[in-house]
Order: structure tokens, then sequence, then C-alpha cells
């Protein structure tokens, strides 16, 4: 199998592939068209998603990509592949199981090279009690100057304040401080914003419209740039054992709680799946972060300190403009056919096993 040819260079190229993918299989497509942005050449940027509803199905499958912007490259063709996998939809038309894919939820970031939407926002920390985090992650106003210092690259002085911060303090606690999420800074990293942004809305909408009608859901998320090359970490984010049991049973017991020690992420606050956890508290939810490793740790950091850098600077020649923008790619996507080979085969065991989970949910 080719799997290379299910990915893009663009979002505007994903879009298409995810959009005639579907048309090819049968299914309707829903567009959401961005009211204040467009792409790099103008071009209308969007969240599509497409559904496939057997008759009588009572669970779902939702696959989300692009949350997190440049990281929709992978996403995108990982559910390429899977709308041209015979054997999944006869899976899912046996087990009367739905099938929701929702293509890149965060359309500006995907096509503009960044990890965040127009706003700064990281939209999996955007979905918060806004009034409770404003106050939340007080260590992030530490860590701001020496993560994001006045020119760049850093200079030795710098350097030297995080690398004293790092002896004293432990990369956890920077890491901690850095991606937890904060909601003070709006020009910083891992900005939460200060109310549901438009993407945040979207699937909000989108979600609204297609979950009461089940009453069970798996949802994958995938996402990169965290942990081996290639390697897709099982993220459980939520907090009720009982979820994290069929978690267990649906995918294995590699599945890794977000709090335990090991997890190649820190604790969050504000992810998009809190939207199912919050509106759909009577539907049977198993929800996992597919987190695909990509680059050296320090490599990725370095990348999203230069974006968010300039960012602050947008004045910045055009040449340090593209390649402070390619290194972000690079970071969250391996544009090689061995790491396509490997994100797409571990997503679609996922999404096979999904499909025999809910099957054997509806049987009980």
């Amino acid at each position: 199998m080719d799997v290379a040819r299910h990915f893009a260079e663009t979002y505007a190229e994903a879009r298409e592939k995810f959009t005639a993918a579907a048309r090819a299989r049968g299914l309707e497509i829903e567009r959401a068209i961005h009211p204040g942005q467009t792409g790099p050449d103008g071009e209308p940027l969007s969240i599509d998603s497409a559904l496939f509803a057997p008759d009588g199905a009572r669970s779902v499958l939702v696959v989300t990509s692009g949350t997190h912007g440049v990281e929709g490259f992978c996403g995108s063709g990982c559910q390429v592949g899977l709308l041209g996998d015979d054997l999944l939809f006869t899976k899912l038309t046996e087990a009367r199981v739905a099938l929701l894919l929702v293509h890149a939820v965060n359309p500006y970031g995907f096509a503009h090279l960044r990890r965040v939407n127009e706003d700064n926002v990281d939209l999996n920390r955007n979905s918060a009690d806004f009034a409770a985090a404003a106050a939340s992650n007080p260590a992030y106003l530490e860590v701001d100057p020496l993560l994001l210092p006045a020119t760049w690259p850093p200079g030795p002085a710098d350097q030297a304040a995080l690398n004293q911060f790092i002896a004293t303090r432990g990369m956890q606690a920077l890491r901690d401080a850095m991606t937890g999420g904060q909601y003070r800074v709006p020009d910083g990293m891992f900005y939460g914003g200060s109310a549901p942004c438009w993407s945040t809305r979207q699937m909000g909408e989108l979600l609204a419209r297609h979950l009461p009608r089940f009453a069970a859901m798996v949802w994958i998320d995938v996402h990169t740039g965290l942990g081996p090359y290639g390697h897709g970490e099982k993220i459980f984010v939520g907090s009720d054992a009982a979820e994290l049991a069929r978690a267990n049973a649906t995918w294995g017991a590699d599945v890794l709680p977000i709090t335990a020690p090991g997890s190649v992420s820190s604790v969050v606050e504000g992810a998009l799946v809190n939207l199912a956890y919050t509106q759909y508290p009577g539907i049977e939810k198993t929800i996992m972060a597919l987190e695909f490793g990509t680059l050296d740790s320090m490599q990725v950091m370095q990348a999203l300190r230069a974006d968010h850098w300039m960012h602050r600077h947008p004045d910045v020649p055009a040449d340090t403009r593209a390649e402070i923008r390619q290194g972000l790619r690079d970071a969250f996507y391996c544009d090689s056919p061995d790491w396509k080979g490997q994100v797409y085969g571990q997503t679609r065991v996922a999404v096979l096993q999904s499909v025999a989970a809910l099957a054997r949910h509806a049987r009980a």
C-alpha cells in the first residue's frame, strides 16, 4: 500500500484529498467556513466533516485532526487513508457503528504553519472554565521571559538563565509551566484564551448535531510532537476509572493516563475533548489522544519557542519567517515514507479496535 499518497504538502491540498475521498465513499461533507481568515494564497479556510452512519447505528467513532494546526498534516493523511479502507467500512456496517471524521479543527494554524489559531490560542486549552483558569499556572509568568527572550536565537545570557532554571527546578517543572496552559499572557505560549474561539464553538455545534442520537462514543484526537519518532502514545485524558478500564479494553494495557509518571504530555487544562465530557454526560465515552513522536523533545521545544517569538516580533525578515515556519512544520510532521507508514498503521489499528469495542457495546 502506498500510504504516502494520502498525505499532503499544504492545507489546501489536504482539504482537497479529504473531501475527494469522502465523496468517493459516498459521504456528505459538512463545511464550516472561517468567517474572518483565509489561507496563505487567499483561499477559504474551513472545518470539514464527513459522517458515515449505517442504519441502526447506536454508537459513533469520532476521529479529529488538526486541533493543533500544523499537526494536521499527520491527522489529515490518516483520515484520507481511512476513507479508502474498504475493510473498515465493512466492519462499521456489520457492527452498525457510525464514523464521524472532522478535518482541520484549526484550519488557520494548519494553513499558516502554526500550532495555535489566528488569535494565538491553543485549542487544546480553550475548553476551560475561564473564570477559574485565569489564576491557574502562575509559574508561566516566571518562565515566559526565559522562553521568549528579546532576541532570537537566544543569546548566551538568555540561555544561561534558562539553564539555571532547569538546573534549579528541573526539566519537568519547565515543561509543566510551559505546556500546561496559561490564561494571562495572550501573546505567550500555550495561551488558552479568554472565551471559546471560533473553532471551539464550531466543534461544539458539530457535536450537538450528531452526538445526541448515540448511546456510546469513542473519540480519537490525533496529535504529533511528543515521544519517540513514529511511536503513537495512547494518552488517556479523562479521570473516570470506568472509562480508563474501557480504554484499556479497547486499545490495550499501554493506554497511559496523562497524570501517570512517564507520560509524554503534561496535564493540560481546557482540552478540546472536554466538550464531550461537559455537554454529554449521558453518553458513554471512551476518549484518547493519539500522540505521535517526531523529533527530539528539545528540538520541538526550540521550534515552538521560535514560532512564538516571531509572533511577538512580526517585523522579522521574510527569510527568517520562512525558516521558522519550516522548522515548526518539521517539528510536528516528518515528511518521510517510514514515518507516514508508522503513523497511519497505528491509527488504523486503533480505529479498528475502536469499532470492535463499540460492536461489543452494542451486543451487551
